[in-house]
């Protein structure tokens, strides 16, 4: 089957909307560069979509939530195509992440690791769909049979990043499939291309026309008129604090639910009792693999006082032996930074860190290759206090503070002191103490002698202003479905105004 989402034209390929089943520009034709992080080069364009195009794509997305084919389909058979969806990510994972690294400048090899769980988010929804039962409610009244039942919103929106496109992606289609809903996607614009040949793969199995549509662009140009649109009864979104709240306040405005998976400054805590070698490994893989660039980052060291200096020192050695090089070659271990204005908020970040007085121990500036391309060395910083930016702004970089600390009760006050609350990690051998943190640290997923675990089955999101809402396992589904309950009257009603005849 001819690849109908990358249409190639002097070296380039355009890559259009995909609404109601088919491939569409942008209404007025317009269109943004894509750039590889690798290079700095152009090597694809998408459509610059706008009022119009939501419309369409919301128009499209309510049909089929209401009248086409989706609408009357039972949960099991929602469950069946999900499944084929997962059979068919599975089967094309290879083709997609070569897109996805390319768009985004992530390790192919990470990427393909990422991707081989992905179909087992659709068959896990799948199992679901078919599983959210009601319930005989025993109120106080004979003559009244009173049940309730799980709905779907209808149309819902869907708007990612650009860190992960298609995990992001995974982890609000398969849920709302499930639940019955439709569903409108407005990736990021700084890495559609993923998106879009999903839709391809999705598409050549024959999945129901307005089920799944997507459109690209600017938030403002785009993403705003799809929230606004009144065919589109839910929105979910994942991005940064700032973007969470314009999207929430334009939401409630119309009352509209939404669930927000937003950043994170997440804390690491190593204990003087910790397995080091393990904790070095969770350390470097919480903020330096992906580059920082995840909603987990461990982006703050907490260490026990005893240990600083020699785990700083260890981390640096580590960091300092790291190849930088393309994404698409195995022995490399550090890709570019995801797009150009991240690379700038990267660097001022470091700026700012500097400026507030603390000290960087390693890496700090950006790295020339010979292919060119948006590359950060992975940075330490140490003599960093809580009130410093760099303790409480999320970089979403290879950007590492390290703070000491005296006590268990010091290391809780110094996790908790921060505005969001997404994760938390536990490096310690006193199962006590694992299961104190654990209950004490605010944030939505903590990880014990481990870090950045994740699972169909498992939820996560955040605490204060990481986020609102769940995403996977049955909490996620929930976030798809509103509940309602019905009364059957069993026999006659009472006069309402009876008189003293009667």
């Amino acid at each position: 089957m001819p690849n109908e989402a990358c249409l190639r034209e002097g070296g380039l390929c355009h890559y259009r909307n995909y609404i109601d089943g088919t491939w569409s520009e942008a209404d007025g034709g317009q269109r943004l560069d894509c750039a590889n992080p690798a290079s700095g080069k152009v090597w694809a364009t998408i459509a610059r979509s706008g009022p119009v195009d939501a419309s369409r794509a919301a128009r499209a997305a309510h049909v089929a939530a209401t009248t086409g084919p989706w609408a009357t389909m039972r949960p099991t058979e929602r469950g069946r195509w999900l499944r084929r969806m997962g059979e068919a990510f599975g089967a094309d994972i290879e083709r997609l992440a070569l897109v996805e690294s390319r768009d985004n400048g992530k390790r192919l090899s990470e990427v393909r690791a990422q991707f081989s769980d992905l179909p087992e988010y659709f068959h896990y929804f799948a199992g679901l769909a078919d599983k959210f039962e009601g319930r005989v409610l025993p109120i106080d009244r004979s003559d009244t049979f009173n049940y309730t039942v799980w709905q779907p919103y209808g149309a819902v929106a869907a708007i990612t990043a650009w860190n992960s496109p298609l995990a992001l992606l995974t982890w609000k289609v398969a849920p709302a499939l499930a639940a019955g809903n439709t569903v409108v996607i407005k990736p990021s614009e700084h890495a559609s291309a993923s998106t879009l040949e999903l839709m391809q793969t999705f598409g050549s199995i024959g999945l129901p026309h307005g089920v799944l549509n997507v459109v690209t662009g600017l938030g403002e140009e785009v993403g705003q008129p799809l929230i606004d649109d009144p065919h589109i009864q839910r929105i979910s979104f994942t991005g940064s604090v700032g973007v969470g709240r314009i999207i929430a306040t334009r939401a409630g405005e119309q009352l509209k639910r939404v669930t927000l998976e937003l950043g994170g400054k997440s804390a690491q805590i190593v204990f003087e009792d910790a397995d080091i070698e393990q904790a070095i490994r969770g350390i470097l893989s919480g903020i330096f693999v992906s580059n920082g660039q995840s909603c987990v980052a461990g982006s703050r060291l907490l260490v026990h006082a005893g240990l600083h200096d020699d785990l700083v020192r260890r981390l640096c050695e580590a960091v300092t032996e790291l190849r930088y090089g393309d994404p698409m070659e195995a022995a490399t271990q550090i890709g570019p930074i995801a797009n150009l204005p991240q690379f700038h908020r990267v660097q001022q970040a470091v700026d700012h860190a500097l400026e507030d007085g603390a000290r960087c121990v390693a890496g700090g500036t950006a790295v020339t290759t010979p292919g060119g391309g948006w590359y950060f060395k992975p940075t330490i910083f140490v003599g960093v206090t809580p009130n410093m930016r760099i303790a409480r702004e999320e970089v979403f970089g290879p950007v590492l503070a390290v703070m000491p600390f005296e006590d268990e009760a010091q290391a809780i006050a110094l996790a908790n002191d921060s505005d969001m609350g997404l994760a938390a990690g536990v490096w310690t051998q006193d199962i006590g103490r694992a299961f104190r943190l654990s209950n004490q640290l605010q944030a939505g997923t903590v990880y014990v002698n481990n870090y950045r675990g994740l699972a169909p089955q498992s939820p996560c999101g955040g605490f204060k202003q990481s986020g609102w809402g769940r995403e996977n396992g049955i909490e996620a589904m929930r976030e798809f479905l509103q509940l309602k309950s019905v009364w059957i009257g069993l026999g006659a009603l009472p006069h309402p105004y009876p008189t003293s005849e009667s």
